[in-house]
């Protein structure tokens, strides 16, 4: 009976830590948004960068150039 009680009131512990935390951190936020602003711009240098800038104009010409 006792092994009981502390197995439920452990689970009740855990549950109550869980839903008590809803959200991000100020510190989780600057991390986030930080890492966004990095892949942003890693992936700006990519897609601006001249042989994927050719690849883009070759696949837009053939679009455009399509015969139906």
């Amino acid at each position: 009976m006792r092994v009981m009680r502390t197995i439920m009131y452990w689970v009740r512990t855990v549950a109550r830590r869980v839903q008590a935390d809803t959200g991000m951190t100020t510190s989780e936020y600057a991390v986030g948004t930080i890492a966004a602003c990095a892949f942003a711009a890693v992936l700006y240098k990519v897609v601006t960068s001249a042989p994927v800038m050719a690849q883009m104009q070759s696949l837009l010409k053939d679009a455009l150039d399509a015969k139906f």
